[in-house]
């Protein structure tokens, strides 16, 4: 058995899927009618729709098969989000890299799949719209065209959910997004026994470039500081919108050497960007740090809120100072 390689774009690719807090949740209609719709088309025994994990494929929906998970190192999915070409294996007993697969020669037996990948805006392949059966078969090309237009669906019903979790402005997490994503670094540090820093962001007499300058300005302004925030901290991290002029960043795994390193870096390419841009004003901040205590911060909610009231504090310290 040959197990799946990992994409590229590996961490970009599961943030992205974590981030649409679609994961463990209950079936949906508008996935369900795609998998009922290609069984019936295709005569097969089983229809899919399987996002891949980091170590495991969930199905969103699942038509014609009990179980609603299997590990990554088996998955037919895992190989078929390598390319951009639906994969089509006309008999998995015969192939060298499935022959031997746990799925193949126990149940639910596969000798047919046909997985066509799902890929969202930002390029990731998130999982696939797959067809399998237990005989040998094969897809013509009014098939494989088919297939693709169904799984152009079943993208269309993602890029939905994504919307719901992006901000439209910035195209960072919203606070949907964020918490989804937060909880699961929160999560994998306290198992990992590995330290998280949350910092909280709030722009400085942000009301006042609306005031003089206008929103369109104010927008501007909100483009600039989250790209600076791309910029400066890690792929790692989680960087979210939390709304207005609210911004925050999940470190994990940082210490607090490397955090205010990190923060000397964003001040370095702020200052870089004000001097940059010459707009009339420049864009500052206040910013509240807290670490994560496993014991206190129980959810993502209750570190936020910790975050905040350390934001407001730096930010009436700024204004006596």
């Amino acid at each position: 058995m040959l197990a799946p390689s990992k994409s590229v774009n590996e961490h970009a690719r599961v943030e992205t899927l974590r981030s649409l807090n679609v994961l463990d949740s209950a079936p949906e209609e508008r996935f369900d009618r795609l998998t009922r719709l290609a069984r019936r088309l295709f005569d097969v025994p089983i229809a899919l729709v399987s996002l891949v994990d980091a170590e495991r494929q969930w199905f969103k929906s699942c038509v014609g098969l009990a179980a609603s998970e299997t590990g990554r190192d088996v998955s037919f999915c895992g190989h078929a989000i390598l390319g951009d070409q639906i994969l089509m294996v006309n008999d998995a007993a015969l192939d060298e890299r499935f022959h031997d697969n746990p799925l193949v020669v126990g149940d639910p037996n596969i000798r047919f799949y046909a997985g066509c990948p799902l890929t969202v805006g930002n390029g990731s392949k998130l999982g696939t719209l797959c067809l399998i059966d237990t005989r040998p078969r094969h897809l013509d090309d009014e098939e494989r065209q088919l297939l693709r237009d169904l799984a152009r669906m079943a993208e269309q019903e993602l890029m939905a959910v994504q919307m719901a979790t992006m901000d439209e402005l910035t195209l960072l997490s919203n606070r949907r997004g964020f918490k989804a994503l937060a909880q699961h670094g929160l999560d994998a540090c306290n198992r990992l026994g590995k330290p998280a820093t949350l910092l909280f962001f709030d722009l400085n007499d942000f009301k006042q470039i609306n005031d003089l300058y206008g929103h369109a300005e104010g927008d501007s302004a909100l483009k600039t500081f989250a790209d600076v925030l791309r910029i400066a901290f890690r792929e790692s991290d989680v960087v979210g919108r939390l709304g207005g002029d609210e911004f925050v960043v999940l470190l994990t795994g940082s210490t607090h050497l490397e955090t205010t390193s990190v923060m000397a870096r964003l001040k370095e390419i702020l200052d870089e960007r004000n001097a940059t841009l010459q707009r009339g004003y420049d864009i500052r901040f206040s910013v509240g740090q807290i670490e994560y205590d496993a014991k206190r911060h129980d959810n993502v909610d209750r570190l936020l809120a910790d975050a905040d009231g350390a934001m407001y504090a730096h930010k009436q310290l700024l204004r006596r100072g």
